[in-house]
């Protein structure tokens, strides 16, 4: 990059207005970057939820059809294979071990989806709370837009 083009760059930028918005200001701009609405956060977080208990009651294969031992029947039918000289039996058990990892990988990604969208919805109406009541004067009219801006410089 050249001097100049690294001077009209710095330029463009100063050139820029820096401005602060917040989402239950009235009359608040249309065209916010970030746009989240309680009802999205909460389907998406019912949807985690619900895919959490399927996947738990129906990609359990190492669970499936389980003995007075506790093995699956995948399990029983790769113990039955290795017992007969057949590679494939500990080949079976490597591909359970590996399926419940991941369907554990996946549970845990769903729960963690599920709980982050609640305490998502419940922190950030708290932060709305606090950020509105800090940007009040004293008789609860609003901090002027230009003593805000020296916060920036």
């Amino acid at each position: 990059m050249a001097w100049d083009e690294w001077d009209r760059a710095k330029a463009d930028v100063a050139a820029r207005q820096t401005s602060v918005r917040l989402n239950q200001v009235p009359g608040g701009s249309a065209d916010a970057d970030l746009v989240v609405h309680q009802d999205d956060l909460g389907a998406v977080g019912h949807e985690a939820f619900g895919l959490h208990g399927r996947l738990q009651k129906q990609a359990d294969i190492a669970g499936a059809g389980i003995d007075k031992e506790g093995s699956g029947s995948t399990m029983q039918a790769a113990a039955a294979l290795k017992a007969s000289g057949f590679a494939l039996g500990g080949e079976l058990e490597t591909t359970v071990s590996v399926w419940t990892a991941q369907v554990k990988a996946v549970l845990q990604a769903c729960a963690h989806i599920s709980n982050h969208l609640d305490y998502s919805q419940k922190a950030h109406a708290a932060d709305d709370e606090a950020i509105a009541a800090a940007l009040r004067n004293r008789d609860g009219s609003a901090v002027a837009v230009s003593r805000l801006s020296e916060y920036f410089k």
